[in-house]
């Protein structure tokens, strides 16, 4: 085919020997647009991710239209990351022409899949939190302006529009039914002020999606991927991205230990002190809007992109939104309005 043969040219190049009989396995796609290959029997292989040329540089996540950044983001973001001692995996070669990443194989062990099974979670969460911990501070120690995450953010709008997006998505797809003008109009309003209260709070680097999907585990090590969205965001969102995964469901007494070790983690780390109290409840803020987002955009991955494999991690979307809003009372408003059409957070 085709394609086997240029991935293969393409591995070629990037280590300068040949390999003809080189097997060429497709893997399994998510909701990203982009394609990935194993070319070779693990581990004597390598990725291959490939790209539309056209959309390339632009962000997938970002609901807003945005212009290309004058460098491919994953390979931007990736060199800020290995600048502040964050592993990632070593590219080999980027044909931008061709819209060809080589990179570094792995391996197959998610930090999912390497919690199957196991008794001693908590172990390998501390993991995580610790690297999330150092990779926090380090970089509001080392801001770079050169590095795309420092150029965009999670402002007022960006918050706004992934709640609208739960309300197309989410209340108004699973219902069939639209919001009345007076409910719309509430609506519009407690969207602004939430989104304007997670506007406020201070921001610095943020993964964006650090879950349990995007942490792989290569001898034993924690190996970050999936960064190229990173932006400007609270302490609090990639916490909420790990210990309220949609993938992977955490008791809240885990939740707590967790957000109480880094904080202890944060602080050791040279960042400072974190009040626990304001810090906890700021993250059930987040969790709500995070969650409902997540919840709907399942759902359009579905409708729109034809791919239902995320449809099972609704339910524990949603159970996360409806745990917060229970303990966010001032949102009582919003929980009230989002029940009548999505029965799971009554």
């Amino acid at each position: 085919m085709q394609i086997e043969a240029a991935l293969r040219d393409q591995v070629e190049r990037a280590i300068g020997r040949s390999i003809p009989q080189a097997i060429v396995q497709k893997l399994q796609g998510h909701a990203s647009n982009r394609s990935y290959y194993r070319i070779g029997v693990y581990p004597q292989s390598y990725i291959a991710m490939v790209m539309p040329v056209l959309q390339a540089k632009h962000s997938e996540e970002l609901l807003a239209p945005q212009e290309a950044p004058p460098e491919l983001p994953f390979i931007n973001i990736h060199r800020y990351l290995e600048l502040i001692g964050v592993r990632v995996p070593r590219i080999f070669r980027y044909d931008e022409p061709a819209g060809i990443l080589i990179l570094e194989d792995l391996g197959e062990t998610t930090f999912e899949h390497a919690l199957l099974g196991r008794t001693d979670r908590e172990h390998w969460y501390a993991r995580a939190i610790d690297l999330l911990a150092k990779l926090r501070v380090r970089a509001e120690k080392m801001p770079d302006s050169g590095c795309l995450a420092f150029s965009r953010a999670f402002d007022e709008n960006l918050y706004d529009g992934e709640l609208h997006h739960f309300r197309e998505w989410g209340m108004e797809a699973w219902s069939g039914r639209k919001p009345s003008a007076a409910e719309r109009a509430a609506l519009d309003a407690i969207f602004r002020r939430l989104s304007a209260q997670l506007a406020a709070e201070p921001r610095g680097f943020t993964h964006r999606d650090y879950q349990s999907r995007n942490i792989m585990v290569k001898h034993g090590e924690l190996v970050l991927i999936d960064f190229q969205d990173a932006l400007q965001g609270p302490r609090q969102y990639d916490l909420v991205a790990l210990l309220r995964d949609s993938y992977v469901e955490l008791d809240w007494n885990l939740v707590d230990r967790m957000l109480d070790r880094y904080i202890a983690a944060f602080e050791r780390e040279g960042g400072g002190r974190i009040q626990p109290g304001p810090f906890k409840r700021f993250f059930d803020l987040l969790t709500i809007q995070r969650k409902l987002k997540d919840a709907a955009r399942f759902e359009y991955i579905h409708q729109v992109k034809g791919n239902p494999s995320f449809l099972a991690s609704i339910p524990a979307s949603l159970r996360y939104a409806a745990a917060a809003l229970k303990r966010r009372s001032d949102f009582g408003d919003l929980h009230e309005i989002a029940a009548r059409y999505v029965s799971a957070l009554a």
